[in-house]
């Protein structure tokens, strides 16, 4: 198969689809690797890189797109990239459709064969292409919370860990799924007190068992998540609704019962957000203030760290991308039940249930 490596072009977007050692074995197993010239740099991975490993450079993302089968990229293409896209290619990369009308609308038109790294799922219901990316995420989480509590950023001027003889700050972490785990996680690390809300209490009861008992569980309704937001300095939405939009845990309305200053981070963007208020930022303008309270909304977060992201990323697509490339995807999908859950759109046509939910409201 011939597979394609497009540079990303998403604002401040610095991973890339594939490493030098994913090539590698791409190469090894017969197949042909176009490689978009300095794709790989942001991440640390340079074109000798590739070249060495058996890649062909190409300069420019068009070719990319014309001769490649398949594109393994990191984020959903963009509108100038729709116009690239072929009828029957494979697209496998993050899409989060239920968070855009416009992208579902162009990959419908485009005929491809969208396969959502995030809707990939194992038997026992894990996410495992979308698991290391909310493990980056949910440790940034509480490291730029932490930043944008300082008063210069309009936060409470809140040191997270506190010091002798002052109380730490106090860290609200909503789902205890990967995401607010690896954040309750971090926060507590660095003595933060931490409540982490869920309705699974399976999940409460494993929080329980492995965190410090600083790390407080109680189960999660709208009653105490309006009594903990007002004495909370930093709030860390991580709900995920598998292909669909993330709940409207936090609404506009109760921005006014925190304290000036709170910080929210809002992981579950992708998916629309948990937060009423949440709307899309980038590292370049990853806050903006509403009602005296600090939102950080970055959509790509892990894409600020590219080089533990992109190794993390591509330590569980590699399988998957050689599986496409070995069988085609028709064959790959038949005999790799996780693999075809990560079907979205297919010729023209959404397959993936939550997905044709969202797109049938929103015509």
């Amino acid at each position: 198969m011939k597979i394609g490596v497009p540079k990303e072009i998403k604002n401040n977007e610095n991973r890339v689809g594939m490493t030098p050692a994913g090539v590698y074995e791409l190469v090894k197993n017969g197949h042909t690797v176009y490689v978009q010239s300095t794709a790989g740099d942001g991440s640390g991975f340079f074109d000798d890189d590739y070249l060495s490993v058996g890649a062909n450079l190409v300069p420019d993302i068009e070719t990319v797109y014309e001769l490649a089968e398949m594109i393994v990229k990191v984020k959903e293409p963009i509108a100038q990239e729709y116009p690239l896209i072929k009828p029957g290619q494979i697209l496998f990369t993050y899409f989060h459709f239920a968070s855009s009308m416009e992208l579902t609308q162009a990959m419908i038109e485009s005929k491809a064969v969208c396969i959502a790294y995030e809707t990939v799922e194992d038997t026992d219901g894990t996410l495992p292409l979308l698991t290391p990316m909310s493990e980056v995420a949910g440790r940034m989480a509480i490291q730029q919370g932490a930043k944008y509590l300082e008063k210069p950023i309009k936060g409470r001027g809140v040191l997270l860990g506190g010091v002798p003889g002052v109380p730490p700050g106090k860290v609200l972490v909503l789902g205890a799924g990967v995401v607010g785990i690896q954040a309750a996680k971090m926060a507590a690390g660095l003595g933060a007190h931490v409540t982490i809300l869920d309705i699974n209490m399976k999940r409460l009861r494993h929080v329980n068992d492995v965190m410090p008992s600083h790390v407080v569980t109680e189960y999660s309704s709208e009653y105490n998540i309006r009594r903990h937001i007002k004495n909370h300095d930093l709030i860390v939405g991580g709900v995920l609704i598998k292909g669909g939009k993330a709940p409207k845990l936090i609404t506009r309305e109760m921005l006014k019962e925190m304290r000036p200053g709170t910080v929210l981070v809002d992981v579950a963007v992708d998916q629309g957000g948990c937060f009423e208020t949440t709307r899309a930022t980038t590292h370049e303008d990853p806050t903006y203030i509403i009602d005296d309270i600090v939102h950080y909304c970055v959509a790509n977060m892990p894409g600020a760290v590219p080089y533990t992201s992109t190794l993390a990323l591509t330590n569980v697509t590699l399988p998957y991308v050689l599986k496409l490339a070995n069988l085609g995807y028709e064959t790959a999908c038949a005999k790799n039940p996780e693999l075809a859950k990560g079907l979205n759109i297919v010729g023209g046509e959404i397959v993936y249930e939550e997905i044709k939910e969202f797109f049938e409201a929103n015509v």
